[in-house]
């Protein structure tokens, strides 16, 4: 069962997400939009639309390891699939990372066009070629291609302030995170067989995880162990497994009363609100940090708009104002890879707007443009068959 809800969140999280990382490029931007720093005890409005999208991960698993299970796949065969996309995630991320630190003088290339082989590669190997209208037989030969373009640009790549260090993973990226908080809460919901009570309990796990992570008890991995930080930190996966509590909750209580379903919703919304400015004074609210109280918050948004979007769109099939945005929700990849074609492809031919177009509303109002352009182009992609797909 597909949920209209789920898409449109997921579409609209997107869109708000091209959005804000659009931000780099304009001047005056309010700052009730932008990321707070990490000294400070505050929620802008971009520090929510990663944790929500987290959040959307998780409401996803349940439903997909739900209908490969119906089709008669194997534990195996869905773990194998779990795994090679975590990695394929992994990969991307780190990839686009370290564009951000490339050295642009010691790479034979430069840095843009680094960047834009990097988008088509990933395009080359991910997409879902069975649904393109390209040929049987050229399948594979471009995905081998692609592969053979990344570990090109692998060889050439020189970063830091003077090309002093190769390829790293400094951080994982978005997609990174994303990696490996979908990596472990699929697979323990896949091995949990779905048990409810085995959720609740990772659930509240990650969420002492992220306490812990404030205080000197903090879990701190060394050598090969400290590539699961991510996931050992609690706040990143623990948003993912409050998702996957949402749908569970749906689907339990939905059968009986849909208006039950939505309250049960509504009240794990609001005791994390709760919890979230309860804790707040202990370690402030803040995504860079990783804090518990970001954690509870952003997780209580997911909860209250994931039944506030069902209602909406499931329940009342009041579907219409969201199709503008529609393939973000369906070919969210497609859509988020886009920008790393388009920003670098800028740079390399020195492309600038006025500045006035740039400032405050006026500017705002074009980054809202830019990222229905972007929601458009991965529309019309769809539509041509070409959706990345992993």
């Amino acid at each position: 069962m597909r949920l209209r809800s789920i898409d449109i969140l997921r579409a609209l999280t997107m869109f708000f997400m091209i959005w804000v990382n659009d931000f780099w490029t304009l001047k005056e931007v309010p700052k009730w939009l932008e990321h707070a720093k990490a000294s400070e005890d505050y929620l802008g409005f971009s520090d929510i639309i990663f944790p929500l999208f987290l959040f959307i991960v998780g409401l996803s698993i349940p439903l997909a390891i739900k209908n490969r299970l119906g089709r008669g796949d194997s534990q195996w065969t869905i773990a194998r699939h779990i795994l090679i996309r975590s990695f394929s995630l992994l990969l991307i991320g780190v990839y686009m990372v370290n564009y951000e630190t490339a050295y642009d003088d010691g790479i034979i290339i430069g840095k843009y066009l680094w960047c834009i082989f990097m988008a088509v590669a990933v395009f080359l190997i991910w997409t879902h070629w069975k649904k393109s209208p390209v040929p049987k037989k050229w399948h594979f030969p471009l995905q081998v291609l692609g592969i053979l373009v990344l570990l090109f640009l692998a060889i050439i790549y020189k970063g830091g302030a003077s090309g002093e260090h190769w390829m790293r993973t400094q951080w994982w990226g978005i997609l990174g995170l994303i990696g490996w908080a979908y990596l472990v809460n699929a697979l323990v919901f896949l091995y949990a067989r779905g048990n409810f009570a085995i959720m609740i309990a990772a659930w509240l796990v990650f969420n002492i995880l992220s306490v812990l992570g404030q205080t000197e008890m903090a879990l701190k991995p060394d050598g090969v162990f400290s590539y699961a930080s991510t996931i050992l930190g609690g706040t990143v996966p623990g948003f993912t497994t409050a998702g996957i509590v949402a749908s569970l909750v749906f689907d339990k209580w939905s059968k009986a009363s849909i208006k039950q379903a939505y309250a049960i919703l509504v009240a794990i919304g609001v005791i994390c609100l709760i919890y979230g400015l309860g804790t707040r004074p202990l370690w402030g609210i803040s995504k860079l940090r990783g804090t518990p109280s970001w954690l509870a918050v952003c997780s209580a948004m997911g909860f209250m708009l994931f039944a506030l979007l069902h209602y909406i769109a499931d329940k009342k099939k009041i579907i219409n104002w969201a199709r503008i945005i529609a393939p973000a929700g369906t070919a969210t990849l497609t859509c988020y890879l886009l920008p790393y074609i388009i920003y670098p492809a800028r740079e390399f031919v020195n492309f600038r707007l006025p500045d006035v177009l740039n400032t405050g509303i006026i500017g705002l109002l074009g980054s809202l443009v830019f990222a229905y352009l972007v929601v458009a182009l991965t529309g019309w992609l769809e539509k041509k068959g070409i959706k990345l797909k992993l």
